[in-house]
């Protein structure tokens, strides 16, 4: 208490006129309207300004809050899957991909089984990919890999639940492909320098293309015919040929690779019986 003394009899003087400030803005305020109007508008865009903040915060923290429960419940929901309470995952994911047979139905020709990302480098030379899918599930070498936004790779060996594939930022990848606006084909490879770029080569120089065309699978690949594979993003002559060295963004982000598809081609041993027949039939 009496340092409160103290300080009030140090500090009166100022006290004091802030006193007199206050009333005196009081008094100015209450019975003037032009003072009073710019009174009322300064104090409502500070008390807005202060509201707004204040929800803003209370608003994040309430966003916090919905994504931890959508978590929990997301994960209640995984929890429940019947893949859950078995070794690998046995489900298959199938996708509409098919060529008529006949009137009477449909012959399908690739079979798309959805597989969960375990392993995945980007920064090596030559790249690979683990899948938390097997030959338990129908993984086989050879089978072709998409992800959610476009090409993987290629399974190259399989134990019971798990496989190994070849990125498409690997140095011995090639992949036909296709200019989407023309139809031309080339090849697409990996010059092992930078991850989400890819070189399309085999591209005459008298076909016109530009930066932002879109590159896709060919007829001729292994995998389905129009799968993204990237947007064309340099484009160079090569002095060696008539072609051009094509830069392209990949469309799949290599390094947040989490789900992706084996893709079964159902009809592949009987395309390549009868390419076989035609080679032995040559010698």
């Amino acid at each position: 208490m009496r340092n409160l003394f103290a300080f009030i009899r140090r500090y009166s003087v100022l006290l004091f006129f802030l006193v007199l400030e206050i009333v005196c803005i009081s008094l100015l305020v209450s019975y003037n309207k032009f003072h009073q109007a710019a009174y009322m508008d300064a104090a409502g865009e500070i008390t807005g300004s202060i509201q707004t903040q204040y929800a803003g915060v209370e608003h994040y923290f309430n966003l916090k809050k919905e994504n931890a429960d959508l978590r929990r419940k997301l994960n209640e929901l995984q929890n429940r899957l019947p893949e859950n309470f078995q070794g690998a995952d046995t489900s298959q994911r199938i996708m509409t991909d098919s060529i008529p047979a006949d009137t009477t139905g449909e012959l399908r020709r690739y079979l798309y089984m959805d597989a969960l990302v375990v392993n995945n480098s980007i920064s090596l030379p030559n790249n690979y990919i683990t899948l938390h899918r097997g030959s338990k599930q129908g993984v086989e070498p050879k089978m072709v890999v998409v992800g959610p936004n476009g090409v993987v790779g290629v399974v190259l060996d399989v134990t019971e639940n798990f496989s190994t594939v070849m990125s498409m930022l690997h140095k011995q990848s090639r992949i036909s492909a296709r200019l989407k606006k023309t139809g031309e084909s080339g090849r697409i490879e990996w010059d092992g320098v930078t991850p989400n770029r890819v070189q399309l080569r085999d591209i005459p120089k008298s076909v016109k293309l530009n930066n932002g065309d879109t590159v896709l699978t060919s007829q001729y690949s292994d995998f389905p015919s129009g799968i993204m594979i990237g947007i064309v993003e340099k484009i160079v002559p090569e002095q060696s040929s008539n072609n051009y060295l094509i830069q392209v963004r990949t469309s799949t982000d290599f390094s947040r690779l989490q789900n992706v598809f084996v893709v079964k081609n159902l009809q592949r041993n009987e395309q390549k019986e009868l390419e076989q027949r035609l080679q032995q039939k040559k010698k």
